[in-house]
């Protein structure tokens, strides 16, 4: 039994995780190889291995001839008889070759090709291990900055993080562990690469189903995202269980969960909502925490318009339109907000119009017209209603509201 060979195999098998069927074949083709450069050809020439004991035997097969004309390929009767006395003209016989016999350059070719051999497998190995973990998020190790890109080591590859896929404003340094998103992995003749990201939203979506157990179970469903990488994401979830909370398992106790997920994003706002199949409603938890008024949507069209009260109309178009254009990703359909004074202010508009059963809200337009909002009673109410949401939800822009609060573009 050839003990060397086999501790050697079974090493190979555990570090490059390549078979030994892989490594048994690159021998044999080695020796082939070599006994090509030997003796100029290598047609007639056989290898075996016993996979269990790792005793190999290359033998040539040759014909038995009165007269010889090829050495490779033919042997005298005399000779054959020496081997094998049953020996007669005309027999096809195997005479084996001494490896020992294989001169330098012989012996360095068959190596090579076993070399070559084994990183060809260690490639493929890698490529596959991470081909299979495309679309998907992974821990990796800062190790250098190439240019503006960042390469970055996952184990047993390195991982190209280019400067379009990292989010402004992030800055790491050499040994830093984070997590990234796998978008691509490519094989090439240096072996997989492998293109990573910090902006895709599927990274977000992949962090809440590591950590929000009822998201791996599939009691809830994330339903849609959408994502400005570095300032802010808006999840719509929905539960399967009626007893289950979808946006309470997704904060966690004390908002643990999320926060967890905030700090992986280095401070990015997560704004998380509940599903609704009902367009209207969709738009308006899309639209959190600003207050809707009516909302009507166009299934056909994918078109919605919202009213809100006056004083709502910056807080629910966010600072530089951050929460329409979020919301309107979110839901897929183009919102147009509009306040109750632009609102009536419109040719055509009419309330009834603009159908919307909320029992949260309820509007009292006699009320709100008989009601003085002066600048002061409106930061007054305004901070009440922003103590009262969290803050990771919404930003206010008070210095855009005191220049003009309808100055702002109210379309998105």
């Amino acid at each position: 039994m050839n003990k060397e060979l086999m501790e050697a195999l079974d090493i190979l098998e555990k570090e490059k995780e390549i078979s030994k069927e892989t490594l048994f074949e690159a021998i044999e083709n080695s020796l082939i190889t070599a006994c090509k450069n030997h003796f100029g050809k290598a047609d007639n020439v056989k290898v075996e291995i016993d996979r269990e004991t790792c005793d190999f035997l290359c033998y040539a097969e040759k014909e038995v001839v009165e007269e010889v004309e090829d050495d490779v390929l033919q042997i005298s009767l005399e000779d054959a008889q020496e081997i094998s006395k049953k020996a007669k003209l005309g027999d096809m016989l195997h005479v084996e070759i001494k490896s020992k016999e294989f001169g330098r350059i012989a012996t360095q070719n068959a190596k090579n090709v076993i070399l070559q051999k084994i990183r060809e497998e260690e490639r493929s190995v890698i490529f596959n291990q991470y081909y299979e973990k495309e679309k998907d998020v992974v821990t990796g190790i800062v190790q250098r900055y190439i240019g503006r890109n960042i390469s970055i080591n996952l184990g047993k590859a390195d991982a190209v993080l280019n400067e379009s896929e990292q989010v402004r404003g992030e800055n790491f340094r050499p040994t830093e562990r984070i997590k990234v998103y796998i978008l691509e992995v490519k094989n090439t003749p240096k072996g997989p690469r492998i293109l990573v990201s910090r902006t895709h939203p599927e990274l977000v979506k992949r962090l809440f189903e590591a950590e929000v157990t009822e998201i791996k179970d599939g009691t809830v469903e994330i339903m849609s995202i959408a994502r400005e990488a570095g300032s802010r994401t808006k999840l719509a979830v929905r539960s399967n269980n009626p007893n289950v909370d979808a946006v309470g398992a997704c904060v966690g106790i004390n908002g643990a969960r999320v926060n967890s997920i905030v700090d992986e994003l280095c401070g990015e706002k997560i704004d998380i909502v509940n599903w609704d199949e009902n367009p209207g409603n969709l738009i308006q938890n899309a639209l959190s925490p600003a207050k809707i008024v009516a909302v009507f949507a166009d299934p056909d069209e994918k078109t919605a318009k919202v009213v809100v009260p006056d004083y709502q109309l910056s807080l629910a178009i966010g600072k530089e339109g951050q929460n329409a254009r979020l919301a309107a990703r979110l839901t897929g359909y183009k919102i147009d907000i509009k306040s109750e004074t632009q609102a009536k202010d419109a040719p055509g508009f009419r309330y009834e119009d603009y159908v919307y059963d909320d029992d949260e809200y309820e509007y009292d337009e006699e009320a709100y017209e008989e009601e003085e909002y002066t600048q002061e009673g409106y930061e007054e109410e305004y901070e009440e209603d922003y103590d009262s949401v969290d803050s990771e939800e919404a930003e206010y822009d008070e210095e855009s509201y005191e220049e003009d609060p309808e100055q702002a573009d109210p379309e998105a």
